[in-house]
C-alpha cells in the first residue's frame, strides 16, 4: 500500500490520526523513515532522470576472471587455501534431491533430509567458483559447468519448507508457479555469479549451459519478482504492506539476492530499472518495520540475515549506482550494525532471546565490513577480536560457504585485517589486555527503548540482559520481561533458546515446544496462569535508568484475563556483583498460586542441602538456593512465604544441547493457594565465586 497516495485523499487532521496509528507499537512499531527510496530518489534527480544502473554487469567491483593479477593481490596468501579446498571438490559427486525428500517434510516433518544435500551442492558451487578465480587456468571449469548444469535441472531451488507457500500447499515444488525463498534467491545470486565470470569459458564448452542459467535464473528468480499472482507466496516483499504484518530478516535478505541476480544478468534496461526501483520499495519496509534503535528483535543468529543481509542490500546498490546512493551515514543502519558487538557476552556466548541459539560466533568478515562501511570502530575491533581463539590469532581466510557474494566481498577486506592482525601480534601486552582493548569500545549499558532490550555489564565481570516487548515478535516466544545473568562468561540464569526447526516450529503448535513458552523462561506464572502468545500480550509502564541499572516494567499484559491481575510490575536492579529482583503485584481474586521460575545452567542445591565453596563444604541456609555453574556459583535469596523446588529438563536436541549440555534447571518458587491479592515477591542474586 502507497501511504503516501492515501493521504491525498485526507484531511490533514485524518491524516495526522493514521500517521500516529501506523507508528503507534500496536501496529509494530512501523514508521515510514522510508530512507533507502529518499536517497534513490535524490540520487535519481541528480542525474537528470537517467538510470543509476546499467545493464551488462560492468559494475560489478572485482577483477574480471583473465586479470591474475588483480587476483593475486585481492586473495594474497589465502589464494592457496582456496584452491586446496576446490581440489577436493574435483571428483565431486553432485547429489540428487529425490521428490521423497522433498515429501519428507510432509511426513513427519523434517527438513534436513532435503536441505543437506541441496546445500552440499551449494558450497561446492561457490568453492569451486572462488578457487577457479583464484588459480585462473581452467581446472575447475568442468566442475563449475557440471554444478551449474546440475542446478539448472531441478525443478525449484525453494526449500521443502517454504514451498507451502505455494498455491498446492505441496511441500514439492510445482513447475507450473515459481516462488522465490531464501535459498532460491541466494542460489540464483551464486549462478548469476558463476554465469558473469565464466560465461565466455562455459560456452567453449558448450553454449547450452549458459542458456540454461539464463533460463533458470529468468524464470525462478526474475519473472516471479515482477508477478504479481504470486505475491502472496512473496509475501517477505510487504508491496501491501498493513498495521499489524511483520517484516522480517525474509526481506533484505530476498531482496538483495533477487537484485543481485538483476543487475547481473537482465538485460533489459526497463526492466532493471524497474527491478532496482521495487526492490528499493520493498526492502525500505524492512527499514520503516525494524525499531529505530537498531536491535534485532530475532537474536544474534539472525543478524547476519537481518541487519547484516540489510547491508549487503545497501552495499550492492552502492556498487551498483557507483555511490551515488549511499545509506552507510545512516544512524539507525549504523545501530544496526553495533547491535551484534554489544549481543556479545564473550566466550562465544551471546543474549539469545527469542529463536537465538546461547553460543555462536558472528559473521566475522561481514562484522568487519559492515563495521568499516559506516564508520564503527567498535564493529571493526570487534570482528579483530572474534580471530582470536585457541590463545592465537587466526589469519584472515575467505570463508567457502554458501554465500558467494560474501566469499568475495571478504576477500576486499583480506590484506586490511591481516595487517590489523599482525600488528596486533607484535605488541607487547598480554592476551588479556589486548582482547580487552579490542573490546573497550563497547558500552557498559545499552538500553532499546523501542524494542525494549536492555544489556548491562559490571566491574565485577557480570553480564545482565532483560526484554520487555510483546508476544508477537518476529521468531517469538513467550517471554515479555524475562532476563538472564552470566558471571565472567559463565552461564547462570539463562535462557533456552530454540531447537532444531521442525514442521512444529513455525505452524500452530508453536508453543506447544517447551522452550517457546513463559512456564521455562524466568518469569512467573501468575494465580495459575502462564503468557499468551499475540500482539496484544505486551508489556507496559517501561522505564530504564542506565545511570542506576534499573529497569522495570508491567508484565501483567503479557497475561490473559483468566490470569485476573490488574498490575504485575517487574523490577531489575544490577550492582557489582549482585541483582535484585523485586515482583510488585495486584490481582482482582485469587484464583491458583503463583509460582516465580528461573531457568538456571548447573546444580541447584536447595535450603538444608550441601555444596563446596573453596574447598570448603556449606550449608545452604533458609531462604536461600545456590546455582553452582561450571566456573562460578551464585546464591538466589527469596521470601519466606514460597516453597522453592527443582525441575531438570533432559535435553535430546543437538542444537541444544550443544550449547547447554545433557540438563538445564528449572527452580520454582510456588505460593500458597490462599496468597494475598497484593504484595511483593523479592529475589536477590549475590554471585559467591
Amino acid at each position: 500500500m502507497n501511504h503516501k497516495l492515501l493521504f491525498k485523499g485526507l484531511c490533514p487532521v485524518l491524516a495526522a490520526v493514521y500517521l500516529s496509528w501506523l507508528a503507534a507499537p500496536d501496529a509494530g512499531a512501523y514508521e515510514e523513515r522510508n530512507y533507502i527510496s529518499a536517497a534513490y530518489s535524490a540520487a535519481l534527480s541528480d542525474n537528470g532522470g537517467e538510470s543509476l544502473v546499467k545493464v551488462g554487469g560492468d559494475w560489478f567491483p572485482y577483477p574480471a576472471y583473465e586479470d591474475r593479477e588483480g587476483w593475486a593481490q585481492l586473495l594474497g596468501a589465502d589464494a592457496a587455501r582456496i584452491i586446496r579446498q576446490g581440489e577436493k571438490l574435483l571428483d565431486y559427486e553432485w547429489k540428487v534431491v529425490p521428490a521423497t525428500a522433498y515429501l519428507e517434510y510432509e511426513r513427519s516433518g523434517n527438513r534436513k533430509i532435503m536441505e543437506d544435500p541441496l546445500e552440499s551442492n551449494r558450497k561446492a558451487i561457490n568453492t569451486l567458483i572462488m578457487a577457479e578465480l583464484a588459480e585462473g587456468q581452467g581446472r575447475f571449469i568442468d566442475q563449475i559447468a557440471n554444478g551449474m548444469w546440475m542446478s539448472c535441472q531441478m525443478t525449484s531451488w525453494v526449500l521443502s519448507a517454504h514451498n507451502t507457500r505455494q498455491s498446492t500447499h505441496r511441500s514439492l515444488p510445482d513447475p507450473r508457479e515459481y516462488i522465490i525463498d531464501l535459498v532460491s534467491g541466494q542460489y540464483g545470486a551464486t549462478l548469476a555469479i558463476a554465469w558473469h565470470f565464466f560465461k565466455d569459458e562455459i560456452a567453449g564448452l558448450d553454449p547450452s549451459i549458459n542458456y540454461c542459467v539464463e533460463a533458470a535464473v529468468k524464470e525462478r528468480i526474475l519473472d516471479p519478482y515482477f508477478d504479481e499472482s504470486v505475491r502472496a507466496a512473496n509475501w517477505w516483499m510487504a508491496d501491501d504492506w498493513k498495521p499489524g504484518q511483520m517484516v522480517n530478516n525474509w526481506n533484505p535478505w530476498c531482496n538483495s539476492n533477487v537484485l543481485l541476480c538483476f543487475l547481473l544478468m537482465e538485460q533489459d534496461q526497463e526492466r532493471l530499472d524497474a527491478a532496482v526501483s521495487l526492490s528499493v520499495e520493498s526492502t525500505d519496509r524492512f527499514v520503516n518495520f525494524v525499531k529505530s534503535d537498531g536491535a534485532c528483535e530475532e537474536g544474534p543468529s539472525y543478524w547476519g540475515h537481518a541487519a547484516g543481509k540489510l547491508f549487503d542490500y545497501l552495499e550492492i546498490l552502492y556498487d551498483a549506482t557507483e555511490g551515488k546512493v549511499s545509506l552507510f551515514d545512516n544512524a539507525q543502519i549504523r545501530s544496526m550494525g553495533e547491535y551484534i558487538s554489544r549481543s556479545y557476552i564473550g566466550s562465544s556466548l551471546v543474549v539469545n532471546f527469542a529463536d537465538a541459539t546461547g553460543s555462536m560466533t558472528p559473521d566475522i568478515y561481514l562484522t568487519y565490513r559492515y563495521g568499516k562501511a559506516v564508520g564503527s570502530s567498535e564493529m571493526m575491533d570487534f570482528a579483530i577480536y572474534l580471530l582470536y581463539a585457541e590463545d592465537r590469532f587466526r589469519t584472515p581466510a575467505v570463508p567457502l560457504g554458501n554465500d558467494t557474494y560474501r566469499s568475495l566481498e571478504t576477500a576486499k577486506v583480506l590484506s586490511e585485517m591481516t595487517s590489523r592482525v599482525n600488528e596486533l601480534k607484535a605488541e607487547d601486552v598480554s592476551p588479556h589486555e589486548l582482547l580487552a582493548g579490542l573490546r573497550s569500545g563497547v558500552p557498559s549499558a545499552t538500553w532499546y527503548p523501542e524494542t525494549e532490550f536492555l544489556y548491562l555489564r559490571d566491574d565485577a565481570g557480570s553480564f545482565f540482559a532483560a526484554k520487555g516487548g510483546f508476544n508477537d515478535e518476529s521468531h517469538n516466544h513467550n517471554d515479555v520481561g524475562t532476563f538472564i545473568y552470566y558471571h565472567d562468561d559463565v552461564p547462570l540464569f539463562i535462557d533456552a533458546g530454540v531447537g532444531t526447526y521442525t514442521k512444529k516450529t513455525f505452524s500452530s503448535e508453536r508453543y506447544t515446544i517447551w522452550s517457546m513458552q513463559s512456564d521455562w523462561h524466568s518469569l512467573p506464572v501468575i494465580n495459575g496462569v502462564s503468557q499468551q502468545y499475540g500482539r496484544d500480550f505486551r508489556s507496559a509502564d517501561v522505564s530504564c535508568n542506565l545511570k542506576k541499572k534499573e529497569f522495570s516494567l508491567d508484565i501483567s499484559g503479557a497475561y490473559p484475563k483468566t490470569a485476573s491481575c490488574d498490575v504485575w510490575k517487574r523490577f531489575y536492579k544490577m550492582s557489582n556483583g549482585r541483582l535484585t529482583i523485586r515482583d510488585s503485584f495486584t490481582l482482582k481474586e485469587r484464583l491458583a498460586a503463583d509460582v516465580e521460575n528461573f531457568l538456571v545452567l548447573g546444580e541447584v542445591r536447595l535450603p538444608g542441602e550441601t555444596y563446596s565453596l573453596g574447598g570448603v563444604e556449606k550449608t545452604v541456609p533458609a531462604g536461600r538456593v545456590v546455582v553452582i555453574g561450571e566456573g562460578a556459583v551464585a546464591e538466589l535469596s527469596f521470601p519466606a512465604s514460597l516453597t522453592p523446588s527443582v525441575t531438570d529438563r533432559n535435553l535430546d536436541d543437538p542444537r541444544l544441547s550443544n550449547v547447554w549440555g545433557e540438563t538445564v534447571r528449572r527452580i520454582s518458587f510456588t505460593s500458597s493457594q490462599d496468597a494475598p491479592l497484593s504484595g511483593q515477591y523479592l529475589f536477590n542474586i549475590r554471585i559467591l565465586k
